[in-house]
């Protein structure tokens, strides 16, 4: 195997490295993973450039990738459900297990949570990685390395649609067209949307969408709010039942909840400033819940079921492939706000 494990290693803000880290041996309950495929987040670009998200900082060095799949290469004491070679998407999502909310089976909000790939734990963007067998998801032949890396961002948009409450009948509006929006697009027609607006300022974006089953798209021509919420409302003959916000502007916020009917639901996904004002009292009067998430508890294996069945097809986001060995290259051009969904094999 040899002594290198070529790593994409964060050290603070404006300074990432390709450097060699140490290969380590599985322990108790772990595999070792070779790894294969790694998607460029825009969590990642976000840490690369201003060193924080909320609470969460860069404080010393670490592997970055939290989007991954990779091959098992060795097996742990007491691993018992996977074997070398088998191929798998792995859940970055750490947690105590004995918390009142890990119980409840909402073990995102654990309090000891760490996410890999998050400061300050390392993530998988690496020719090797440990991890807990427990957080690994077999691939079945019909699902790709490129899908099974995908599972992270697609599970993001199902627990954003199991708490928007998307059903038969919906009517959707999606702020943002990357790749959490676009996967929302894919997602909310498989819970059973009747429309999808897809709304951006990115014409070429919104041509993705529409191909992917958007029923209408809209570019915004005002910066006005309530005069967004108007063009929204005209787009759609009506106002969407709920709004999906994955761009964290300001106004796209603000604009939503406007923009919903009265009973409906704003799910904020996207991270946009700490603090942002909204009309409070247009969504109390006309009782549009405001909810947000934060990661996907017990998504994966519903991912990895749509996928499986073809239900979703995940692969047209993908816009760029880099070698491991191009992955500044590949950060840069992410960081121009260039492509989709930008992959790094590591193969």
């Amino acid at each position: 195997m040899g002594e290198s494990n070529l790593s994409v290693v964060l050290h603070k803000v404006n300074d990432i490295r390709l450097e060699n880290t140490a290969i380590r041996e599985p322990g108790k309950g772990e595999v070792q993973l070779r790894m294969a495929r790694v998607g460029i987040c825009g969590t990642d670009i976000h840490f690369w450039k201003h060193g924080f998200i909320g609470n969460l900082k860069v404080a010393s060095p670490f592997t970055l990738g939290h989007e991954t799949s990779g091959i098992v290469s060795k097996l742990g004491e007491d691993v018992t459900t996977l074997k070398v070679g088998d191929r798998v998407a792995l859940e970055p999502v750490m947690t105590c297990g004995r918390c009142d909310k890990c119980k409840i089976g909402r073990y995102n909000l654990c309090p000891k949570m760490a996410i890999f790939g998050i400061p300050p734990c390392d993530g998988g963007l690496a020719q090797y990685h440990l991890h807990d067998a427990n957080l690994c998801y077999k691939l079945p032949d019909s699902v790709s390395l490129e899908e099974g890396a995908l599972m992270e961002p697609l599970s993001v948009t199902i627990h954003a649609a199991r708490r928007a409450g998307i059903t038969l009948g919906s009517r959707v509006l999606i702020c943002g067209s990357g790749t959490i929006g676009l996967l929302s697009l894919l997602v909310a027609k498989s819970y059973g949307a009747s429309q999808v607006c897809v709304m951006d300022l990115n014409e070429s974006r919104l041509k993705l969408a529409k191909s992917m089953g958007a029923d209408v798209t809209l570019v915004p021509t005002t910066k006005d709010a309530r005069g967004l919420a108007d063009e929204i409302e005209q787009c759609m003959n009506g106002k969407p039942t709920i709004s999906l916000e994955c761009s964290g502007a300001p106004l796209c916020v603000q604009s939503s909840i406007y923009a919903t009917d009265s009973g409906g639901c704003v799910l904020c996904i996207g991270l946009g400033p700490d603090d942002v004002t909204i009309p409070f009292v247009d969504a109390v009067l006309r009782e549009v819940d405001v909810k947000a998430i934060n990661t996907y508890p017990n998504c994966y294996p519903i991912a990895l079921a749509l996928l499986q069945s073809g239900t979703v097809d995940v692969k047209q986001i993908i816009t760029h492939e880099f070698k491991l060995e191009q992955s500044l290259e590949a950060f840069e051009l992410v960081g121009r706000g260039e492509g989709i969904k930008v992959m790094i094999n590591c193969e």
